[in-house]
């Protein structure tokens, strides 16, 4: 692969946000725009932060952990400059377990990491040496997440109540859905002037506008979640229980053109992309329902919250789903969204080359950039560096790119891996 890109020879250098706004638009910017952190679904466990820390010499401290859920590390302005990074994000005032990040404290995690939380963040111990995480941080509660020893995050542990058919109520699944409080619209407000501040693009994310997300359906931030809860059961129910499924997403359609309305009233259109939706329709080979399934569902809604958008801010809107999703994408564009993540390259059917002649003039690519199952952890470093020239080489052309590897970088992915793709991105910009 040759050294870089014909990007790298633009006179002028962009601004971060010019930078990512010309390739929102799909038009060559000066160079790949970059993101690691922005959002949920594009971010790096805290051990790597950590380690990339010490990489580039930054100061030691604990890394703050905004996502427990995945343990995923806050890339803070010192680090994101040293990564060269184009966007910063706007998460929501709570996690998902239920309770505000503030007041953080320090954490000793299994694998012997000391990181900052949320003061709120309460654990106990099971008999099999599990930690257990609990719903709003009250251990009182039915706890609502789980960390074995081994492992580097949680998971969610269903707490199904049993199902009466007669007695199912789509109120039960709209539990966890609201109008934004007055403390969500200041944090909001503070979050995003902020986050203006450093000069990069601005991605938020609100929460409750994901219909049927699958890491949501069971509620770990309720403490007694009511209605179809179990992650089998409502994949049955997509299919058996369709009038029940509709119901909850109309009213939450209600609720989330609310809080939507809100935001924009808070802030205007200092946020460049709203994250909306990560409902994953894709498997490694197929997806998970039919196309019909699709536009009964889910196309209605999607199609009025991105219309009332695009109607009303300058914002672009994002969407996220894993798997082998190309027979969607053209669906995805119908129904208004702009970006699509994380491109997943190594599902079946999501050759890049061919997303981009079908799809570039329509979605802008967000992720892809690096295969976070089998390159990145995996490979050597110079396979890192030949894969993310390859990725940029095809997504770049034209604009409508965004870099970010294939959903987040995961705990104990080899540093030297990690540092060969920024190296790589680096290189393809023609940064020194």
């Amino acid at each position: 692969m040759s050294g870089a890109s014909p990007l790298s020879r633009k006179v002028h250098p962009m601004t971060s946000r010019e930078r990512v706004q010309t390739s929102l638009a799909h038009r060559e910017p000066d160079r790949v725009p970059v993101d690691f952190g922005g959002t949920t679904v594009s971010g790096m466990h805290a051990l790597c932060v950590e380690r990339l820390r010490a990489h580039y010499g930054l100061e030691r401290r604990p890394v703050k952990v905004p996502v427990p859920y995945s343990m995923l590390g806050l890339v803070e302005e010192d680090l994101a400059e040293a990564m060269g990074l184009d966007l910063i994000g706007v998460l929501s005032r709570n996690t998902n377990y239920g309770y505000p990040n503030e007041n953080w404290k320090e954490f000793r995690t299994p694998w012997r990491q000391v990181v900052r939380i949320s003061e709120h963040f309460h654990y106990t111990t099971d008999t099999n040496g599990d930690l257990l995480t609990y719903p709003q941080g009250d251990v009182t509660a039915p706890p609502s997440g789980r960390m074995p020893p081994s492992s580097f995050f949680f998971d969610t542990i269903i707490r199904q109540e049993e199902i009466e058919e007669d007695a199912l109520d789509p109120e039960d699944n709209l539990q966890e859905f609201g109008p934004l409080s007055d403390l969500d619209l200041r944090h909001f407000r503070k979050e995003v002037a902020a986050a203006c501040a450093t000069g990069r693009a601005v991605i938020a994310s609100i929460g409750g506008t994901g219909f049927g997300d699958i890491a949501l359906v069971p509620a770990p931030g309720l403490k007694h979640p009511k209605g179809i809860r179990d992650i089998t059961e409502w994949y049955v129910s997509l299919a058996t229980r369709q009038e029940y499924v509709e119901a909850v997403f109309t009213r939450q359609c209600e609720i989330a053109l609310g809080r939507l309305k809100q935001l924009h009233a808070a802030v205007g259109n200092a946020i460049d992309i709203i994250y909306l939706c990560g409902t994953d329709f894709g498997t490694q080979a197929s997806r998970f329902c039919s196309l019909e399934a699709f536009d009964r569902l889910w196309a209605p809604h999607y199609l009025r919250i991105n219309g009332w958008i695009h109607a009303n801010t300058t914002w672009k809107t994002m969407k996220h789903t894993c798997g082998a999703v190309e027979s969607l994408l053209s669906r995805l564009c119908d129904v208004g969204f702009d970006i699509f993540n994380p491109v997943q390259c190594s599902a079946a059917g999501m050759d890049p080359r061919g997303l981009k002649q079908t799809y570039g003039d329509r979605l802008v690519f967000y992720g892809g950039g690096v295969n976070t199952q089998q390159t990145l952890p995996f490979g050597t470093p110079a396979e890192v560096r030949a894969e993310v020239l390859e990725r940029c080489e095809i997504f770049a052309k034209g604009g409508g790119y965004i870099f970010n590897a294939i959903h987040c970088v995961q705990a104990n992915t080899p540093l030297p891996n990690i540092v060969a793709m920024l190296d790589a991105v680096k290189e393809f910009n023609g940064v020194a």
